[in-house]
Formats: C-alpha cells, structure tokens, sequence
C-alpha cells in the first residue's frame, strides 16, 4: 500500500517535471544556467516521463514499479550532483531532489525483489 501511494506520488511529480523540460522558458534557462546543452534538457524530460510511466504501471506489476524507481534514483542523483558539485547552488536547491531520491529508493526497496536479483 505504502509502495502505491508513494508510485502515484512520483508518477505524477514526475509527469508534471519531465513535460517541462521540453520546452518550458525556466528549464530552458536552467538547463543554460547548468551549461548543460538543450539535448540533454529534451533527454532528461524523457527519461522523467518514462519513470513515471513505470510508476503507473508498476501499481499492477512491481518489476515496472522497482525499474521506475532505478530511474528516479539515477536522475535524482543526477540532479543532486548538478546543483552542489557542477554549478555549486547552496544546499536548499538539493532539498527537493534529495526527497525525491529518498521516495524512488523507498519504491525501490518495497519493490526489489520482483526484479529477481
């Protein structure tokens, strides 16, 4: 139960953060900000969208729900390393990244054994 909530939590984050990075002016300017080129912000938005994809349908099939969780996990860190270690934000930028990679890495752990590893 807890692993469904927190899926329709992400997914809808997730669909929300991913469709504007193709094309909103302030991922735009963020991404320049970043001097990460425009191809990436289009990648990134993608990636974003497809784990929340996985979230959705892992609320029927837990491998789906633990590969999204792999996906938010690797983005968020993604995130994270961008705002402290690239353009060295201060930490209240990473704070909301930070919480997302807890969420994908509880979904992750109530969802790993489906991927048989």
């Amino acid at each position: 139960m807890l692993s469904t909530i927190l899926q329709v939590i992400l997914a809808i984050g997730f669909i929300m953060f991913g469709l504007s990075k193709f094309g909103s002016k302030q991922m735009v300017d963020e991404f320049k900000r970043y001097r990460l080129p425009s191809g990436f912000r289009v990648f990134t938005g993608l990636v974003e969208v497809i784990a929340a994809g996985f979230m959705i349908a892992g609320i029927w099939n837990d491998t789906f729900a633990a590969i999204g969780g792999i996906l938010i996990i690797g983005t968020m860190l993604g995130a994270i390393l961008t705002h402290l270690v690239r353009v060295k934000d201060p930490f209240s930028k990473a704070i909301m990244p930070i919480f997302l990679l807890v969420l994908g890495l509880i979904v992750l752990t109530l969802n790993f054994s489906a991927l048989g590893l």
